[in-house]
């Protein structure tokens, strides 16, 4: 017989690099409806040292990529620790961490996450659910997006959901089967140039609303061919650095016009991305405090409503899935939906470490 409430943590790190986002959750089940109440919760910010480490890890050989591993596996199961002493949390049923995307390949059957090395349960003294991703790859699929299923669970009475991190995803109900994928970059862009002018991201998108928008640029970066692609799809940082970032450096225009052009890019493909112009769409994620670009949205969207839920809700949004995601797996209950990912069959995917 299966529990009725479940005490997780709940943690996520993502592509953006804004730090290590920490939460402890109350999940409840009751004729086969969720409902969640997010406690504690805390971001960890990178320090210098492992910011850098994590920017230029693409291009790390494997024994280099081993060695990040474990060191990162070590840092994470410390501040996860620190998180559960410090508010002095107790019974925890869970762990359940995404760790750090540093190789996404689906296309090549490849998926590398760290911090999900099994000394990360005896560091941190709770049973760990973790490595969510790998298993839908070797199924065949994208390996990605995996929020999409909470979205269904927990968030049904929203036509879309959209995430606004390192990389924009949507995921909306279709036919009764759950579609989802990853729209463009956001954030590995936007905070790219914002480094350059020595900040760490563009508050509220005031640089980006100080330029103007280049049309060659704009026609560029539509023309990608990702966008062209039906779902299931996905995004790496791959695509950013070696796709994205060299396309904007060829124009010699200001930083203030590329983020302009680019903020506009990504406001347009969202509005290409939705089958339906109406209804109501919930925004998560870091950039749904840049107020430029979810003005660019709504002006693509004039029919939509846009929600920006609660602060806990929107910053903690994806620690709360992957908590979930635990749970489900716990309950070896399906996860990841193939109508998402691309995979052979739903699936129930993560690793369980014990103690």
């Amino acid at each position: 017989m299966f529990k009725e409430s479940y005490s997780i943590i709940g943690v996520m790190s993502g592509t953006s690099l804004d730090g290590i986002d920490l939460a402890h959750i109350n999940f409840t089940i009751k004729e086969d409806k969720w409902r969640y109440e997010i406690l504690e919760n805390e971001t960890i910010s990178y320090s210098e040292n492992w910011l850098n480490k994590l920017k230029i890890a693409l291009g790390f050989s494997g024994k280099e990529l081993i060695e990040l591993n474990e060191d990162y596996t070590q840092l994470l199961g410390s501040i996860v620790k620190s998180f559960i002493d410090k508010h002095q949390i107790k019974n925890i049923d869970a762990v359940c961490s995404h760790g750090h995307t540093i190789l996404h390949q689906p296309q090549n059957g490849f998926t590398l996450q760290i911090g999900n090395l099994p000394k990360i349960a005896q560091i941190i003294q709770e049973r760990v659910v973790c490595d969510f991703r790998v298993q839908d790859v070797k199924l065949g699929g994208q390996g990605a997006p995996l929020v999409p299923m909470g979205d269904r669970i927990l968030f049904s009475e929203y036509d879309y959901c959209l995430n606004l991190g390192g990389f924009s995803n949507v995921s909306f109900e279709d036919n009764s089967k759950r579609i989802a994928f990853d729209i463009s970059p956001v954030n590995t862009v936007l905070n790219f140039y914002s480094n350059k002018l020595g900040l760490n991201y563009d508050d509220k998108g005031k640089i980006a609303r100080s330029g103007k928008v280049n049309a060659d640029l704009l026609i560029e970066l539509n023309a990608l061919e990702y966008y062209k692609k039906q779902f299931p799809k996905s995004l790496g940082f791959e695509f950013v650095k070696e796709v994205v970032l060299p396309l904007i450096e060829k124009h010699s225009i200001s930083i203030e016009d590329k983020m302009h052009t680019f903020t506009e890019h990504i406001a347009l493909q969202t509005s290409l991305a939705l089958p339906n112009k109406t209804g109501k769409i919930l925004i998560t994620g870091g950039g749904a405090y840049n107020a430029f670009l979810i003005e660019r949205m709504q002006f693509h969207l004039p029919k939509i409503e846009i929600i920006i839920p609660d602060n806990k809700t929107l910053e903690f949004k994806e620690a709360l899935i992957f908590a979930l995601l635990g749970v489900l797996k716990l309950r070896n209950e399906v996860n990841v939906l193939s109508s998402v990912t691309g995979a052979k069959m739903d699936h129930s995917s993560g690793v369980i470490f014990v103690l």
